[in-house]
């Protein structure tokens, strides 16, 4: 991997978070490295000044938005962060989709070079790693889903010499398995303590389990002869919605606690419609007076309950809020409701812990009340 700053390999600087959240910003990054992972797929790194060296620290498993003018048009996406916090840099992986803006963008023009503007880490799909853990990990990926579980892997096996970490990874191919050098070398460093099984779709591998998609029954399998679930203490999942809703179905089936299963879309499953937007609840429609918080400045707008998000509306008032997807699956729009309430469409990013301090996402919120002041400072 390549050196986030100019200095022997012994002398990179950890770029591991606190557990302190910060307020989502944007600061333009010079691209410094842009590596071609597979056919479809890069991996892009960046210089973070000195003066910004905080503003990047991360967690393994954390995002980092990406926002680009494209044929005139602010572009904004999400990609996870692939290195690890003590890799010395900042790294994360576009896999170019079809139709896709941004990944077609980033896959075909992007340069070392180039300048882009990059919000701060965000993120709860995190492994907080400590030395002092002796811990199983298990993690089902698919796809570019494998891009914040390398992250986590990584951490894991570099921070915590007694831990074990099992990987099953979904691909159609061999061929298109993204950082398929990388994790092998981790296999050849860690092979006392890091397994891994692909499982393809296209390719025969001479075992019927390891061929397919990773679905309910191989999870099942997976569980019964390659790990023993009483010492799994953690399970990472992420990729596609229904791959991910038939692992964490399987291991609801199988007994294990929703406190061990840590899950990441990367896509929603349909965009919601902020005009058919209806009340879950029978109440009547809400003429709402709204204020947004931003770096301490207050912008007000009036807002029907069944009109438009609170996120749109503040972008139709002129407030720079942050967002990404607008699809319920990053947290870039989070804020906190500090007077009245809210209800939201749809929630994939937020933990139960966040919600009940009043947290929401705001491209998925409508006003209850008709007053509501949310802040994207708490």
């Amino acid at each position: 991997m390549l050196r986030f700053f100019t200095r022997k390999k012994e002398e990179k600087k950890s770029l591991l978070a606190s557990d302190k959240s910060k307020t989502a910003r944007f600061h333009p990054l010079k691209v410094i490295d842009v590596r071609r992972e597979t056919s479809d797929s890069v991996s892009i790194a960046f210089e973070v000044p000195e003066d910004h060296q905080k503003d990047y620290l991360f967690l393994p498993g954390q995002y980092l938005t990406l926002r680009a003018m494209i044929n005139g048009e602010d572009v904004r996406r999400s990609y996870s962060i692939c290195s690890s916090p003590d890799s010395g840099e900042v790294r994360v992986a576009v896999k170019r989709l079809p139709d896709g803006v941004f990944s077609t963008y980033a896959n075909d023009q992007l340069k070392p070079g180039d300048t882009i503007d990059v919000m701060t880490p965000m993120g709860n799909f995190v492994a907080r790693c400590s030395a002092e853990n002796e811990k199983t990990y298990v993690a089902f990926a698919a796809g570019s889903g494998i891009t914040p579980v390398m992250s986590i892997m990584q951490s894991v096996l570099e921070k915590e010499p007694k831990s074990s970490f099992y990987l099953f990874y979904g691909n159609r191919a061999s061929n298109s398995i993204i950082f398929k050098e990388a994790i092998e070398d981790l296999k050849d460093r860690y092979m006392d303590r890091l397994e891994v099984h692909h499982v393809l779709s296209r390719e025969d591998q001479g075992s019927d389990l390891m061929k397919g998609r990773i679905d309910k029954g191989r999870v099942k399998a997976f569980a019964g002869r390659f790990f023993d679930l009483k010492e799994v203490n953690d399970f990472f999942v992420c990729g596609p919605e229904g791959m991910i809703h038939d692992v964490t179905e399987a291991l609801d089936e199988l007994g294990i606690s929703k406190e061990k299963v840590h899950y990441e879309l990367f896509t929603p499953a349909k965009k919601p419609d902020v005009k058919e937007h209806k009340h879950s609840s029978k109440e009547s429609e809400v003429l709402s007076q709204v204020t947004v918080i931003l770096d301490g400045d207050e912008t007000h707008f009036e807002i029907s309950s069944k009109g438009k998000t609170i996120l749109d509306s503040a972008l139709d008032a002129g407030a720079d809020v942050p967002f990404a997807c607008k699809g319920a699956v990053c947290c870039t729009c989070r804020a906190k409701v500090l007077e009245g309430e809210v209800e939201m469409e749809m929630n994939y990013a937020l933990v139960d812990e966040e919600v009940d301090e009043g947290y929401v996402l705001t491209c998925q919120s409508h006003p209850k009340t008709k007053k509501v002041v949310v802040s994207y400072d708490e």
